[in-house]
């Protein structure tokens, strides 16, 4: 019983592309170059695997139906039996100079600006089902020891109650609801720009991430 081993862990990450107000989305270019760092630099171990990376329009409503095909088609590649399906979702706040893990969604969408498809809602329940805008979703990753991994990195980052009520806190709800449904796992994490922190660091962090994840899992 003691042979067998680390449980296998597939990781499906996401990013969004530019809105108003950041023309050039960080997680837009960390997600389009994520495979190839990590196999290059062979920094995942043996048993996880880097299942998919996908960068998302910034937008609400109208982005479900791309936002939950991207989320079935992740699970559909992977034997859940036999493996914890992980999702990391990535996005950027702009303010930010340190990187800071979500613990929770809130049942609220109330943009800020309108998101790229135009729409912007104003205290809008995310999931009318769910009940009102307070109902909060909250992740099952072990998030403090995830923390922990990334301060004995080097790493400045931070645990955050709060992932606002934009596009972030909208797509981070669904994924945490579909975790739940499914028996899996969902984290989303805020990075800052680039000119904040710059993209090979933040690569490099994204990978201690990704490897943080399946330890803790």
């Amino acid at each position: 019983m003691g042979s067998e081993g680390p449980k296998a862990v597939t990781i499906h990450v996401t990013g969004f592309k530019k809105f108003q107000g950041v023309a050039e989305n960080p997680t837009e270019t960390i997600v389009n170059n994520l495979m190839n760092f990590v196999q290059t630099k062979g920094l995942l171990r043996a048993g996880v695997t880097l299942g998919s990376c996908t960068v998302l329009e910034t937008a609400g409503d109208g982005a479900l139906p791309m936002l939950y095909e991207v989320l079935e088609s992740g699970i559909s590649r992977t034997d859940t039996k036999n493996e914890q399906v992980i999702w990391l979702h990535l996005g950027v706040n702009s303010g930010a100079k340190k990187f800071a893990i979500e613990r929770q969604a809130v049942n609220e969408a109330t943009f800020r600006c309108p998101d790229e498809l135009g729409w912007q809602p104003e205290q809008h329940p995310i999931v009318a089902e769910d009940g009102g805008i307070s109902r909060k979703q909250e992740t099952t990753c072990s998030i403090e020891a995830i923390l922990k991994v990334l301060k004995n990195k080097g790493y400045d980052v931070t645990i955050s109650d709060d992932a606002g009520r934009f596009v972030c806190n909208y797509v981070y709800y669904h994924s945490l609801r579909f975790a739940k449904q499914k028996g899996h796992k969902s984290l989303f994490v805020h990075v800052p720009l680039f000119s904040r922190i710059n993209e090979e660091s933040q690569m490099q962090f994204v990978a201690s991430i990704l490897e943080a994840m399946a330890s803790t899992s």
